[in-house]
């Protein structure tokens, strides 16, 4: 994935923290972000996937990324938010602890994911954004949403 931009403006992503880390992702494919709201259970969908909402007429699937990546306590609270995503194919809700603000990353400040030997799954890391002293995690959350164990988000969908 091409992380340069040739008029050197550089790539935008929304800052949002999980725990204790801070986490990116591309700006573009964030259509909106909400208060996190009661949602329809789904039966039998994994711990993660929270449920649905009828946003103005679309049933959106709500991914809570907090269970997903195992943190130890998740609460709900006035802090707590989705971050709905609008993807190549479908809208998604993500839930995640906060939201910070929106960054603009030059290329130069973009490192590589680094490499675990096999102890840790990096293929939804884009890389890592140096700001100042801040690290953020870039992620591809378009990756991760199509991983094959949340192939029930979209069945969801359909639902």
């Amino acid at each position: 994935m091409e992380l340069n931009r040739e008029d050197g403006s550089g790539e935008e992503f929304l800052a949002f923290t999980l725990g204790h880390e801070e986490y990116g992702i591309d700006i573009l494919k964030v259509q909106e972000i909400r208060g996190y709201e009661t949602v329809t259970r789904i039966a039998n969908a994994p711990p993660f996937i929270k449920g649905v909402i009828n946003l103005r007429g679309i049933i959106v699937p709500i991914v809570d990324l907090r269970i997903k990546f195992q943190l130890e306590s998740v609460e709900y609270n006035q802090y707590t938010v989705v971050i709905i995503l609008n993807l190549t194919d479908r809208v998604v809700g993500i839930v995640v602890d906060g939201v910070s603000d929106v960054l603009t990353l030059q290329s130069q400040q973009i490192r590589p994911a680094p490499e675990f030997a096999g102890a840790l799954d990096t293929q939804y890391i884009r890389g890592l954004g140096a700001i100042d002293e801040r690290m953020l995690i870039l992620m591809d959350i378009e990756q991760l949403l199509r991983a094959p164990d949340m192939a029930l988000v979209e069945s969801a969908e359909m639902a």
